[in-house]
Protein backbone atom coordinates (compact mmCIF):
# COMPACT_ATOMS: atom_id res chain seq x y z
CA UNK A 1 0.00 0.00 0.00
CA UNK A 2 2.76 2.26 0.78
CA UNK A 3 3.82 2.02 -2.52
CA UNK A 4 1.29 3.91 -3.80
CA UNK A 5 2.37 7.29 -2.46
CA UNK A 6 5.94 7.05 -3.50
CA UNK A 7 6.69 9.26 -5.77
CA UNK A 8 5.76 12.80 -7.68
CA UNK A 9 2.26 13.59 -8.33
CA UNK A 10 2.29 12.45 -11.58
CA UNK A 11 4.37 9.34 -10.41
CA UNK A 12 1.39 8.99 -7.76
CA UNK A 13 -1.32 9.12 -10.90
CA UNK A 14 0.19 6.69 -13.21
CA UNK A 15 -0.06 4.35 -10.52
CA UNK A 16 -3.52 4.84 -9.73
CA UNK A 17 -4.15 4.61 -13.83
CA UNK A 18 -2.81 1.17 -14.06
CA UNK A 19 -5.32 -0.03 -11.19
CA UNK A 20 -8.74 1.66 -13.16
CA UNK A 21 -6.89 0.02 -16.39
CA UNK A 22 -8.34 -3.36 -15.51
CA UNK A 23 -7.22 -5.17 -19.15
CA UNK A 24 -3.96 -3.45 -18.80
CA UNK A 25 -4.08 -2.16 -22.59
CA UNK A 26 -3.09 1.41 -21.88
CA UNK A 27 -6.38 3.13 -21.71
CA UNK A 28 -9.55 3.38 -19.81
CA UNK A 29 -12.29 2.74 -21.36
CA UNK A 30 -16.02 3.85 -20.72
CA UNK A 31 -16.54 0.20 -19.28
CA UNK A 32 -13.76 0.04 -17.03
CA UNK A 33 -15.08 3.75 -15.74
CA UNK A 34 -18.21 2.31 -14.95
CA UNK A 35 -16.78 -1.00 -13.33
CA UNK A 36 -14.59 1.70 -11.04
CA UNK A 37 -17.69 4.11 -10.30
CA UNK A 38 -19.70 1.09 -9.41
CA UNK A 39 -17.02 -0.84 -7.13
CA UNK A 40 -16.44 2.74 -5.33
CA UNK A 41 -19.98 4.42 -5.40
CA UNK A 42 -20.34 3.19 -1.65
CA UNK A 43 -17.44 4.90 -0.59
CA UNK A 44 -18.45 8.15 -2.48
CA UNK A 45 -22.04 8.06 -1.48
CA UNK A 46 -20.96 7.54 2.55
CA UNK A 47 -18.76 11.07 1.71
CA UNK A 48 -21.20 12.69 -0.16
CA UNK A 49 -24.70 11.72 0.15
CA UNK A 50 -25.89 14.14 -2.73
CA UNK A 51 -23.49 12.42 -5.03
CA UNK A 52 -25.09 11.95 -8.29
CA UNK A 53 -26.02 8.35 -9.66
CA UNK A 54 -23.73 6.03 -10.52
CA UNK A 55 -24.41 6.20 -14.59
CA UNK A 56 -24.28 10.00 -14.40
CA UNK A 57 -20.94 10.59 -12.45
CA UNK A 58 -19.36 7.70 -14.54
CA UNK A 59 -20.45 9.75 -17.48
CA UNK A 60 -19.28 12.78 -16.32
CA UNK A 61 -15.85 11.22 -15.51
CA UNK A 62 -15.14 9.89 -18.89
CA UNK A 63 -16.35 12.74 -20.99
CA UNK A 64 -13.82 15.21 -18.30
CA UNK A 65 -10.75 12.97 -18.59
CA UNK A 66 -11.31 12.07 -22.02
CA UNK A 67 -10.24 15.35 -24.01
CA UNK A 68 -9.90 13.88 -27.40
CA UNK A 69 -12.58 12.77 -26.82
CA UNK A 70 -11.75 8.95 -29.22
CA UNK A 71 -13.79 6.81 -26.72
CA UNK A 72 -10.98 6.25 -24.23
CA UNK A 73 -8.76 7.81 -21.54
CA UNK A 74 -4.78 7.37 -21.99
CA UNK A 75 -2.69 7.98 -18.86
CA UNK A 76 -1.64 11.31 -19.62
CA UNK A 77 -5.33 12.16 -20.18
CA UNK A 78 -5.84 10.58 -16.88
CA UNK A 79 -3.48 12.56 -15.16
CA UNK A 80 -4.02 15.65 -16.78
CA UNK A 81 -7.51 15.91 -15.34
CA UNK A 82 -6.61 15.00 -11.90
CA UNK A 83 -3.40 17.68 -11.81
CA UNK A 84 -6.07 20.17 -13.04
CA UNK A 85 -8.53 20.00 -10.30
CA UNK A 86 -11.05 18.61 -12.70
CA UNK A 87 -14.05 17.61 -10.43
CA UNK A 88 -14.55 13.99 -10.47
CA UNK A 89 -11.46 13.01 -11.82
CA UNK A 90 -9.79 14.85 -8.57
CA UNK A 91 -12.36 13.28 -6.36
CA UNK A 92 -11.78 9.59 -7.64
CA UNK A 93 -7.84 9.78 -7.55
CA UNK A 94 -8.50 11.27 -4.04
CA UNK A 95 -10.68 8.36 -2.81
CA UNK A 96 -8.72 5.67 -4.24
CA UNK A 97 -5.29 7.21 -2.55
CA UNK A 98 -7.71 7.13 1.17
CA UNK A 99 -8.01 3.56 0.25
CA UNK A 100 -4.30 2.65 -1.18
CA UNK A 101 -1.93 4.67 1.73
CA UNK A 102 -2.30 4.25 4.97
CA UNK A 103 -1.69 7.49 7.26
CA UNK A 104 1.31 7.59 9.36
Amino acid sequence: FHIMSDGTPEEVLEKIFRVFDVNSDGTINKKEMQRLIKDMYGLIKADDPEAESKDLMAKSAFAEMDKDADGKITCSEFTTACLSQEKISKMLALKVIDIFVEED
